[in-house]
């Protein structure tokens, strides 16, 4: 058996002290994963990795060095899905939880987003993340690693 850790998509991650903060509070360690292109300053208990320029490197590095019971941090709908097949537990950047149970509408939705890109129709994106985005997201974390050390 592993210890659980907490995997991070660190590009353009908002939360990434929030997350240090709530691992260093459980004791539990954290790999932080980013291209070149985005710097990640270490904290105390954060490991950090960084990957070449390419689209996926962070996904595919998260994809082969998660395992299961790990917690995982990303917005990627994709890197999400797997780590659910590998047993892990997914949290949004939002503090979001993916499912089994949803993650196959959010892959739906994303393809039909991509779909009407490509047609030339584009949304707002997503708002800025506030100070209360971030305190929500910390508390979700910390209510996620309450329950998982519960059930330990």
């Amino acid at each position: 058996m592993h210890t659980m850790r907490i995997v991070v998509d660190g590009d353009a991650c908002p939360v990434k002290h929030e997350i240090g903060e709530v691992a260093r509070t459980f004791h539990i360690p954290v790999l932080m994963v980013s291209s070149y292109d985005h710097f990640i300053q270490g904290e105390e208990g954060v490991e950090t990795v960084q990957v070449d320029r390419s689209d996926q490197s962070a996904d595919l590095y998260i994809a082969n060095h998660i395992r299961y019971g790990d917690v995982v941090v990303t917005q990627d709908y994709g890197l999400a899905a797997l780590a659910l097949s590998k047993g892990c537990h997914v949290i949004s950047f939002r503090g979001g939880t993916y499912t089994g149970e949803n993650i196959e509408f959010m892959l739906d939705r994303r393809h039909h987003q991509a779909k009407a890109r490509r047609r030339g129709s584009y949304g707002k994106g997503p708002k800025p993340m506030t100070q209360a985005d971030k305190i929500y997201f910390q508390q979700k974390l910390t209510k996620l690693l309450h329950k998982l050390q519960e059930n330990v």
